[in-house]
């Protein structure tokens, strides 16, 4: 496989939303199978794959703040929920053939596995996908920052960000007509435009271990393969 595919090593972030699918809350058996699916063909030509997932789908930590909710507790209740998430994506890949473990940033022995660093390349190294839950571990921090830190400590190629649009854009695309699709932008230009990427600390540690970020959108079926396998351009990277 060397020097076959572009990107050896990725982590893949995925929302929390995405698994919800046109439900918008909990878990959409058939969406998550259709992804697992898309994986799964990555996964078997040799590509090796992290996963970071949100739990948006679930709570988040900022707008039951809003509500009234200790933030502390509402990214913990948060951290929670990704683990749920990380269990059923598992669970889906598993049913595939796909060799699968979960490492959560909190103690959850009985569940999944702690992060460990060392362990979680050698589960790279010997074919098994990564899934990465509980954030960081701490709160106030995203499941962005989380996948731009473990991306780096796991010495990523590439940090894939999965979303429900088809790259980036100077400005929201569904509020504005006129929004301008951007193929490729720079780190520098991104911070000056005031690009929504990811959060300031995640593009942060993004940008200073120089870790590409590409944009793309995982809803349309077949993305992922065309832009691992095939190499095609799909949506915006930011290098």
């Amino acid at each position: 496989m060397e020097g076959k595919y572009k990107y050896k090593r990725v982590l893949l972030k995925l929302s929390g939303e995405i698994l919800a699918g046109e439900d918008r809350f909990g878990l959409n058996y058939p969406k998550i199978n259709e992804i697992c699916g898309e994986i799964a063909e990555v996964a078997k030509v040799g590509i090796q794959i992290a996963m970071v997932v949100g739990g948006g789908n679930f709570i988040r930590g900022a707008r039951a703040e809003a509500e009234g909710m200790d933030r502390v507790q509402a990214d913990q209740m948060g951290m929670l929920a990704t683990v749920i998430n990380a269990l059923a994506l598992q669970n889906a890949l598993e049913r595939l053939g796909i060799p699968t473990r979960v490492q959560t940033a909190i103690d959850i022995h009985s569940i999944a596995e702690p992060f460990i660093t060392r362990r979680a390349l050698h589960h790279l190294e010997k074919g098994r996908i990564l899934i990465f839950a509980a954030g960081t571990g701490s709160p106030y921090f995203s499941t962005d920052t989380a996948a731009a830190l473990r991306a780096s400590e796991i010495k990523c190629d590439c940090l894939l960000k999965a979303t429900k649009v088809d790259g980036i854009y100077d400005k929201d695309p569904f509020q504005f007509a006129d929004a301008k699709f951007l193929r490729e932008v720079s780190y520098s230009d991104a911070l000056g435009k005031g690009l929504k990427i990811m959060d300031g600390a995640a593009f942060a540690l993004c940008m200073e271990n120089k870790m590409p970020v590409v944009v793309f959108d995982v809803q349309c079926k077949g993305n992922l393969g065309k832009l691992l396998i095939d190499g095609e351009q799909i949506g915006s990277a930011v290098r």
